[in-house]
């Protein structure tokens, strides 16, 4: 069954099976130090404030990328790739007093590209989309994962768009390397070869008894009269046939698409296929891409498929899926419904989503495998909007958003999430720190775990000590907890509206979906 992933792919490819997809494709973060959140919007169609992005792309060395980067020769000599090794032991001695945001990239993808070479069939390919803030780095990257023999092509897809400077050529292209994994490999000349001309066609005009179109062409021998020549004279097949050879309009393929790409142009704001997702890519190119190096049946694997492009090319052209996203919002809000508003795909029946928690023990499995996903997930699910990144957070790991009649801009609900057992009333008190310095209206805790009745009226009291705040003629808590248990039965935060109705999802040509929550 097809499938769809909500976690870091680094952690869910460990788990899948070994020579188990037959094409992978990638859009990963292009280290474009960009922050993406346009997708987060009230109502009204105004951005919130102080959130974290639909995904942040920017970098900086931390222990993790330390540890990444001493692993990393180890990890590739086991695997084999002596070559990749030597390769990536040279780059923390170039990069890392002058770019180490790069440095740190580069080993977030290394890591990710090693897994993926061992998930490849030994007929598959991969397609890499960068743009050229990295594209050299990633490029001596495959080469030593993939075997700089097993290179296939360097596309440009070139695209128009307004011009962003005065001061050089507008960048207006993305580049997209191919890989195979050896020399016996899928590629479907005729899916994705150009027809031939009017002009071309009016070439072949010679028929032969059985009524089929063909052209008369040299062999190409060397010392031949006619060499490679075209439309040679007839007599020549007559006089000398071991010079000539008949080229058959009937088994043309077509023309072969060229490196670079101009035909398939970036979604303009008007496109049907629009979904507001600030990375989305045009359907045509996934199309173009699935169609000649898969067949029907295979396995298409994206490990950051965000708005799920990728899956609606594959199911389209009837072969089986695998995404995986680390945003929660691109799995529920917008893969999700997606693949069932536009494609009619049931979950359960023709896909499954697997990572996000439905059950107490699914969020504590999240917790043990990834605390700081499940922090997010944990702010989300009350409908909310996160703003902790991995680095020191100061005690807010997301905001519920609410109007009040009383002030112009949105107001907040702090949150914090703990996870694990050992919950003290410390966390209340942290929070009741949090609530006051930010200036917040409302403040909520999140704990994994239910709480013992003695600890529980604790916190009530702390919590009561921040006393009531009114909002159009209703009081609220300004401290409130809730639990997962809680939040898993739909019992959230009490907040004015819209807090309670959440960040929207995309309305789809055609939905009919209400918004989740």
């Amino acid at each position: 069954m097809n499938q769809l992933y909500y976690g870091d792919c680094l952690t869910i490819m460990k788990e899948m099976p070994q020579a188990s997809v037959d094409l992978i494709y990638l859009d990963p973060p292009f280290n474009s130090k960009r922050a993406y959140n346009a997708i987060y919007k009230d109502e009204t169609g105004r951005p919130l404030p102080d959130q974290i992005e639909a995904f942040c792309d920017m970098w900086e060395m931390d222990q993790e990328r330390e540890r990444a980067i001493r692993e990393m020769p180890r990890q590739m000599s086991a695997a084999g790739l002596d070559e990749a090794a030597q390769l990536w032991g040279a780059l923390p001695g170039v990069l890392r007093a002058r770019r180490p945001d790069l440095l740190a990239y580069l080993s977030y993808m290394a890591e990710r590209l090693l897994l993926m070479r061992g998930l490849l069939k030994p007929k598959g390919s991969i397609y890499l989309h960068c743009d050229p803030t990295a594209s050299h780095y990633l490029k001596i990257l495959m080469d030593g994962i993939w075997g700089h023999e097993n290179f296939r092509n360097e596309i440009t897809w070139c695209y128009k768009s307004r011009p962003q400077s005065k001061r050089y050529f507008g960048r207006k292209h993305d580049t997209i390397l191919f890989y195979s994994m050896g020399d016996d490999y899928c590629f479907n000349t005729a899916n994705v070869a150009r027809p031939l001309s009017k002009a071309t066609i009016a070439k072949y005009k010679l028929i032969d008894k059985g009524g089929r179109l063909y052209r008369l062409q040299g062999r190409g021998i060397t010392g031949s009269p006619i060499r490679s020549a075209k439309d040679v004279d007839a007599k020549w097949e007559i006089e000398r046939p071991e010079l000539t050879v008949r080229d058959y309009l009937d088994e043309k393929k077509g023309v072969i698409l060229e490196d670079w790409w101009t035909d398939v142009g970036i979604i303009n704001q008007s496109a049907k296929e629009r979904l507001g997702y600030s990375t989305q890519k045009p359907l045509a190119l996934l199309d173009r891409i699935i169609a000649a190096s898969s067949n029907e049946g295979d396995v298409v694997f994206d490990p950051f498929c965000g708005c799920a492009t990728t899956l609606e090319a594959a199911h389209k052209l009837n072969r089986r899926w695998i995404g995986i996203d680390i945003a929660i919002h691109a799995i529920k809000r917008v893969a999700r419904v997606r693949l069932q508003d536009r494609l009619g795909l049931i979950e359960g029946q023709d896909f499954t989503i697997t990572g996000v928690p439905r059950t107490l023990e699914g969020a504590r499995d999240l917790w043990r495998r990834d605390p700081y996903n499940f922090q997010k997930w944990a702010v989300e699910a009350v409908e909310g909007f996160v703003t902790a990144r991995k680095t020191a957070d100061r005690g807010i790991d997301g905001r519920l958003y609410f109007e009040h009649p009383k002030y112009e801009n949105l107001q907040s609900l702090v949150l914090e999430v703990k996870g694990g057992t050992r919950v003290g009333i410390s966390a209340v008190r942290d929070l009741r720190g949090v609530l006051e310095r930010e200036g917040a209206l409302m403040a909520g805790l999140i704990v994994l775990e239910n709480l013992s009745e003695q600890k529980l009226r604790n916190f009530k009291r702390e919590m009561a000590a921040a006393g009531e705040i009114e909002i159009n003629g209703k009081l609220y808590p300004r401290m409130q907890m809730r639990t997962v248990a809680q939040i898993l039965e739909d019992q959230l935060f009490d907040t004015p509206s819209p807090a309670a109705q959440g960040p929207r999802q995309p309305v789809l040509p055609g939905s009919t979906t209400k918004p989740i929550g």
